[in-house]
C-alpha cells in the first residue's frame, strides 16, 4: 500500500539547508529522503499531499521537481498513454470478436436437398454467417434437437469448428421404401439364428419353428411350385423372428458421480460474455441444472443478457466395490442392448460370463439371448 501512495522527489537549493529542513519538520512535513549533495543543496522526497504546503514555506529556495512515485505516477502514465490503451483494447476487441465469429457454414453432402434443409434448421438454432461461435454443449443440444425432428431423413450429423467456420457433415438415413411393383422375391434370414415366428402374407414358408438358420438362408419361399416344377414367382411378404445371441464387453468406472436436486430453486439474471458467464446475484448453487432465456442480445456484439432458472443439486462421488462395479456394469450392457431393440423385439435371457478388473475400471462380458426380427430380402 505505501508504494501506492503518491510521493514526489524534490531538489532544494539555498542557504543553509538545514534551516530549511528544521522548517519542514515544524510543519508537519514528513520527509521520506533525505540526501545531501553540498551544504546548499538537497534531495528530499515528501508525500504529494505536502507539496503545495512546503511551496507556501520556501521563501527564498529554489524548489526543482525531479520525480513522481505512486498513484500520481500510474496515473500520468496512463494518461500519457491512454491512446494506445483504447486502441490496445479496442483492439483485443475486435481480435475475440473476430476469433469467435462464424463468417461460413458448409453443409457437406452430395444432396442439395439435404443441404438446404440443413442450412435453414441451422440458421434456426443461430448457426450462420456473422454470429458467435456456440458452446460445446449448444452445439450437442443442436444436434439433438435437428436429429429429433428429422428421424426418418437423417442417420447421423456432426458440426465441426474449424477456425471462423463451421462444417457440417450429415448422413442421411436410407429407408426401404415400399416397392409398388410386384417383383418376385424371396424372404431370408439377415442373421443367424433360432426361428421364433413367421408371418407370411404372401409366399411359402420352407422352414420350422425351432430350425437353427444361418444368414441368407431361405425362409419365405416367392417362387410358386406344382408337381415339383416353378410355374410361377411371387413377392414374398413377412416378418421373420428369432432368438439371436450377442456377446458384449462393457466398462465401468469404480467411481461414479450421483447428482440429486435439493429442491431449492431460484431466478437469476446473467451476462454471457463468449464462453464466460457472470450471475448477478450472491450465494450462488455450487452445482445446478439451468434452463435459459435470452433477454438481451446482438448478432454483432459477443454479450447478451439472460435469465436463468436454477435449480441446486448435490452432486456427490461415489466409491464401488468391485461387487457393485460388476453390477452396474451389467445393467449398463443390458440398457445398451435394449437401446438397439424396436417395440417388438426383446431380451429373452442374459449370462454374466466374467469379469476383469482393471486400475480404475472393471470389464464385464456377458451373453445376450435376444428376440429379434431377422426378415431380410433376395
Amino acid at each position: 500500500m505505501y508504494k501506492l501512495v503518491s510521493k514526489i522527489s524534490l531538489n532544494i537549493k539555498g542557504k543553509n539547508i538545514n534551516r530549511f529542513i528544521k522548517k519542514l519538520n515544524n510543519n508537519k512535513i514528513e520527509i521520506l529522503s533525505l540526501k545531501y549533495k553540498s551544504k546548499d543543496e538537497a534531495d528530499i522526497i515528501i508525500y504529494k499531499k505536502d507539496y503545495s504546503k512546503l511551496l507556501k514555506i520556501k521563501s527564498i529556495y529554489e524548489i526543482t521537481e525531479l520525480e513522481i512515485f505512486g498513484l500520481i505516477k500510474i496515473k500520468k502514465n496512463l494518461k500519457l498513454s491512454k491512446h494506445i490503451i483504447i486502441i490496445t483494447f479496442i483492439s483485443f476487441l475486435i481480435f475475440l470478436m473476430f476469433t469467435n465469429v462464424i463468417f461460413k457454414v458448409e453443409v457437406i453432402h452430395s444432396n442439395k436437398d439435404i443441404r438446404n434443409l440443413l442450412l435453414k434448421e441451422l440458421d434456426r438454432e443461430g448457426i450462420k454467417k456473422y454470429t458467435f461461435k456456440k458452446t460445446y454443449k449448444e452445439i450437442e443440444n443442436i444436434k439433438e434437437k435437428i436429429l429429433n425432428k428429422y428421424p426418418n431423413d437423417i442417420e447421423w450429423l456432426e458440426i465441426e469448428e474449424n477456425g471462423t467456420k463451421y462444417t457440417v457433415r450429415v448422413e442421411d438415413r436410407e429407408i426401404i421404401k415400399k416397392e409398388e411393383d410386384n417383383n418376385p422375391r424371396n424372404i431370408v434370414a439377415a442373421k443367424d439364428g433360432v426361428l421364433k415366428k413367421v408371418i407370411a402374407e404372401n409366399g411359402d414358408i420352407v422352414k420350422d419353428m425351432n430350425d437353427y438358420v444361418k444368414k441368407g438362408d431361405l425362409i419365405i419361399n416367392g417362387d410358386l411350385i406344382f408337381n415339383e416344377k416353378v410355374k410361377g414367382r411371387v413377392k414374398a411378404k413377412g416378418k421373420v423372428y428369432a432368438e439371436v445371441w450377442y456377446v458384449t464387453k462393457t466398462e465401468y468406472p469404480f467411481i461414479k458421480k450421483e447428482e440429486k436436486e435439493t429442491g431449492k430453486v431460484k431466478e437469476v439474471y446473467a451476462i454471457k460474455f463468449l464462453n464466460h458467464t457472470l450471475e448477478l446475484a450472491l450465494n450462488k448453487f455450487k452445482n445446478k441444472n439451468i434452463k435459459e432465456k435470452e433477454i438481451i442480445k446482438h448478432v454483432l456484439i459477443p454479450i447478451k443478457l439472460v435469465k436463468q432458472n436454477q435449480k441446486e443439486k448435490m452432486v456427490n462421488d461415489i466409491f464401488l466395490t468391485p461387487e457393485q462395479a460388476i453390477i452396474e456394469a451389467k445393467k449398463k450392457a443390458e440398457e445398451d442392448i435394449e437401446k438397439t431393440l424396436s417395440k417388438d423385439e426383446y431380451i429373452i435371457k442374459s449370462k454374466y460370463l466374467k469379469s476383469n478388473v482393471k486400475e480404475s475400471i472393471v470389464e464385464v462380458e456377458m451373453f445376450f439371448a435376444v428376440y429379434e426380427d431377422i426378415t431380410d430380402y433376395s
